[in-house]
C-alpha cells in the first residue's frame, strides 16, 4: 500500500470497535483504556476532532483524537497508525489535517509516548519545557 493510496477524512462518529482496534495494531494499546468499552465510547463522543486514515479498502489504518475548543487550543490525545503502515508518512499527514482542521492561531499540543519521542522531533515539533501534568487525584 502506498501512501497515496491512503483516504483521510474527518470522522465524528467513528465506532469503539474501530478505534480500538487500530489502538492494538499501532501499540498505542498499552495506554489507553481499551478494556473500558464505556470510557471508549466517552473518549470518542466527547473528543471536539477525529481525523481517520483509511486504506483503498476502506480498513482503518490511523486515526488522531483531539480535544479542542476550535478557538485556542488543541490536545492531540491520540496519534495511531497500524504498525503495518507505519513509516509512510500517514501520522504526519494526520498531524496536519488536524492543524488544518482546528485553523490558524490555534495552538496544537500533545504528550509523548516514550518510545515516539523520536518520531515527534523528526517531525518538527518543538519539545516544551514548560509542560506540567496533575499527577495527584482530585
Amino acid at each position: 500500500m502506498s501512501a497515496d493510496a491512503i483516504l483521510y477524512a474527518v470522522e465524528p462518529d467513528l465506532t469503539a470497535d474501530a478505534f480500538i482496534d487500530v489502538l492494538h495494531r499501532s501499540g498505542l494499546a498499552e495506554r489507553r483504556p481499551v478494556a473500558d468499552r464505556p470510557r471508549v465510547e466517552a473518549m470518542l463522543r466527547n473528543a471536539g476532532l477525529i481525523v481517520t486514515a483509511r486504506d483503498a479498502d476502506g480498513d482503518l489504518v490511523g486515526v488522531a483524537r483531539s480535544v479542542t475548543d476550535f478557538a485556542f487550543c488543541c490536545y492531540l490525545s491520540d496519534l495511531a497508525v497500524d504498525r503495518a503502515c507505519q513509516g509512510r508518512g500517514i501520522g504526519k499527514e494526520l498531524m496536519r489535517r488536524t492543524r488544518a482542521a482546528v485553523g490558524e492561531g490555534v495552538t496544537c499540543l500533545l504528550l509523548s509516548a516514550p518510545k515516539a519521542v523520536t518520531f515527534y522531533e523528526a517531525a518538527g515539533m518543538e519539545r516544551h519545557a514548560q509542560a506540567f501534568l496533575f499527577t495527584e487525584k482530585p
